[in-house]
């Protein structure tokens, strides 16, 4: 229950740091395996560019990319202890928690460190965040945190910490410690609506006999840092407005759309150059693979620049606002960096977006339907290759008889074999024609296909010369037991002469 507990929070912390470059994962000890979404977390939790993961889905690409994040890890004085790449790519969940764990440690709770009272003793990592925590709820009635397991149960210290930095979104003296579930609750949804904290933790994980200590200090560690920015910018925010007059700021806000603008033109740009690709994949499964990918840009990618469009000219709004007010010039952006500019670039994005999804299912549909003529063509074909084996041990036999009924009946049966033959070549033909079909789309398991056809083709040759052969023994066969019935018939006719 703990792993679970642990995997859980751990998986929603990830994703709260991967929402920064548009990626998640699903599966913490599976999506982590091929070593991209760990470089990617690292990457945004230092702020630090990586070696560029190695491309392959094999287990050595996936190995090597896992030993470039750990070593990098280790550059960052982070101890590994019995951690290597083979127990990530293998999916090891103690390990996998474990590295995870680590690195909340190293990036999130190792830099915060906080002086006692007397300011003799700094403290730093967990006890440095108890502290933290014991000075933000003194004072707070049944708030008395001195670890981070039970004390945490009823929620009252979590709606404490809230109520410390915002009284506005808690009335802290309407809860009551028997209703744990309830506190939780609150607290978990006000961080997250008002505060933006992911919910790592749900009440069930914390209203329990012994809850589990690193997932609570990882969500706990979340407070500290948006409680300790939100301090730092209202303090920088002072210094600002006393240093800065409304023509610096408005410049830096000008400065700030022009970058902006750029960046979402140049994303675009590339967009549309990447989806305007018209090469698919030359099977289903690709196809499906490339269709998936199309999907996640649609719902994830696109809609978090669909929303930088939206910021963009609410900032352009509050530019030509504050040099209205100051009786200044408006300010006019550069060449292909107006709103109507992006606008049009936008446009043409969701028209390349169109007719790249209207190809896929295109080519998705095209995909499914070569599928089911292999299909079609591997169930005919097999019956075939029974039905030819059967006739070629049929005809292999020359079991004609010792007189001349008996061999004649023996030709009466080839003759009925050789029409039954000759009927089936129209279903050899549905076969070949299948196998032109393939080839003629580009099928890509067509060398099978073929082979499977020239086989086909090798066994009926094979059987329309067993069948002449027979015939051709036959009509000897039957020309001599004539030969022998007419001696028959001499000798009768000459011992009745004598």
């Amino acid at each position: 229950e703990r792993d679970a507990v642990q995997k859980k929070t751990f998986t929603k912390w990830v994703n709260s740091h991967l929402a920064r470059v548009s990626c998640r994962i699903s599966d913490l000890y599976n999506d982590l395996r091929d070593g991209y979404m760990l470089t990617r977390l690292l990457e945004v939790l230092s702020g630090e560019l990586l070696p560029r993961p190695t491309r392959g889905r094999m287990r050595i690409h996936c190995l090597e990319n896992v030993d470039k994040a750990l070593q990098f890890l280790k550059e960052q004085r982070v101890h590994l202890e019995n951690v290597g790449s083979h127990d990530i790519v293998d999916g090891n969940h103690r390990l996998t928690l474990g590295l995870i764990w680590t690195i909340i440690l190293r990036f999130q709770i190792q830099v915060i460190k906080i002086n006692t009272a007397d300011n003799r003793e700094t403290r730093s990592a967990k006890d440095a965040l108890l502290l933290w925590c014991q000075m933000k709820t003194a004072g707070y009635p049944e708030v008395n945190i001195q670890n981070f397991t039970t004390c945490w149960r009823d929620g009252l210290a979590f709606n404490a910490l809230i109520h410390r930095h915002r009284p506005d979104l808690i009335e802290f003296h309407k809860l009551t410690r028997s209703n744990a579930t309830h506190n939780l609750q609150q607290a978990f949804n006000v961080a997250e609506h008002h505060l933006g904290l992911t919910k790592l933790l749900d009440p069930e994980d914390v209203n329990t006999e012994n809850p589990d200590e690193k997932s609570i200090i990882t969500y706990v560690v979340s407070y500290y840092h948006y409680f300790s920015k939100m301090k730092a910018l209202i303090v920088e925010g002072k210094r600002v407005g006393k240093v800065l007059d409304n023509c610096i700021e408005t410049e830096t806000i000008i400065d700030r759309y022009d970058a902006l603008a750029s960046d979402l033109l140049d994303w675009i740009e590339k967009t549309i150059g990447i989806i305007s690709n018209q090469k698919f994949a030359n099977s289903l499964t690709g196809v499906q693979q490339q269709l998936q990918a199309f999907t996640t840009y649609c719902t994830i990618e696109k809609p978090i620049k669909f929303q930088e469009k939206g910021n963009l000219e609410v900032l352009l709004f509050t530019i030509q606002s504050k040099l209205r007010a100051n009786n200044q010039k408006p300010y006019v952006p550069q060449d292909g960096k107006l709103i109507s500019d992006i606008n049009k670039a936008w446009e043409r994005l969701e028209k390349a977006e169109h007719e790249r999804g209207v190809a896929l299912r295109k080519e998705l549909i095209r995909q499914e339907k070569l599928e089911l003529l292999a299909q079609r063509f591997d169930h005919k074909t097999t019956m075939r290759q029974a039905w030819l084996n059967e006739n070629q041990r049929l005809v292999s036999q020359d079991n004609f008889g010792y007189d001349l009924p008996a061999v004649e009946a023996a030709m009466k049966k080839h003759e009925a074999i050789e029409a039954d033959i000759a009927s089936y070549e129209e279903r050899i033909g549905v076969v070949m024609e299948l196998s032109s079909e393939m080839e003629k789309e580009g099928y890509y398991d067509i060398r099978r296909i073929l082979a499977r056809k020239e086989n086909i083709l090798g066994q009926w040759s094979l059987l329309k010369e067993l069948v002449a052969g027979r015939r051709t023994r036959l009509e000897k066969n039957l020309a001599l037991q004539k030969t022998f019935q007419d001696m028959v018939y001499m000798i009768d006719w000459m011992e009745d002469t004598q």
